[in-house]
């Protein structure tokens, strides 16, 4: 593939510890993206909050605020993971969709076109900009924007069961499976809004666990052995 978004979960940017950031892990995933860069893939990341913030767990704070809460989580996780590429070598640029003053730029298509012609990583931050929508829906939207061949998600289970495997040992795991049949069998690999938006515009997914050695490598390189999710 030429182009593709991949989608970080913040808790496995963690690793163990499930908050803040955890340097080795994340070193790990830039070591990859890197190999990917230099053989000519250009890559966009969106990450999410978790591992700072998840404003749906309280029942105290306003929705709106408690998003845009999420939405600062997940420019913190670029700013610090973006650092972190950049110290094996890469260059990198944070797009946002509200003004973060001279912490981030502010996204458009063609700002974004003009950095991956340049071999940059970009760092699609801030999810939405909006209230109400997730960072799944944020990455449907850039991988859409951009033009991307297919979304990578990179999550703690190595691809799509049919129940949760930690709690049915005898759960299936598909090897492919259409976003119709996720959405009709409630299966939240991705939210409803950005399972619609994959369907409208014939977005691919493929779904594989971070955790594996070389996971993202061998996810866009070929050697899949996670969920794709076809359109």
């Amino acid at each position: 593939m030429k182009r593709i978004l991949l989608k970080l979960s913040g808790e496995a940017l963690a690793g163990e510890k499930h908050t803040g950031f955890d340097e080795a892990t994340v070193t790990v995933v830039a070591n990859q993206v890197k190999q990917l860069v230099d053989g000519g893939v250009e890559v966009g990341i969106v990450i999410g909050g978790g591992n700072f913030w998840r404003g749906r767990e309280s029942e105290t704070i306003d929705r709106t605020k408690a998003d845009q809460i999420g939405m600062l989580a997940t420019v913190m996780n670029c700013i610090y993971v973006s650092e972190i590429f950049r110290s094996v070598g890469m260059m990198t640029q944070i797009l946002t969709p509200f003004s973060c003053g001279s912490f981030t730029k502010l996204f458009s298509k063609d700002r974004a076109n003009k950095y991956f012609a340049k071999g940059m990583v970009c760092f699609f931050a801030g999810g939405t900009g909006h209230p109400y929508f997730s960072t799944d829906t944020a990455t449907v939207l850039r991988a859409v924007e951009i033009e991307a061949e297919g979304i990578f998600l990179a999550k703690a289970i190595d691809g799509v069961y049919d129940s949760d495997p930690k709690l049915n040992p005898a759960a299936k795991k598909y090897d492919e499976i259409t976003i119709q049949e996720v959405i009709d069998q409630k299966l939240a690999v991705i939210d409803l809004t950005a399972s619609i938006m994959c369907m409208e515009n014939k977005m691919p997914m493929y779904v594989f666990g971070l955790n594996g050695e070389g996971s993202i490598i061998k996810a866009v390189s070929g050697e899949f052995t996670g969920t794709k999710v076809t359109a």
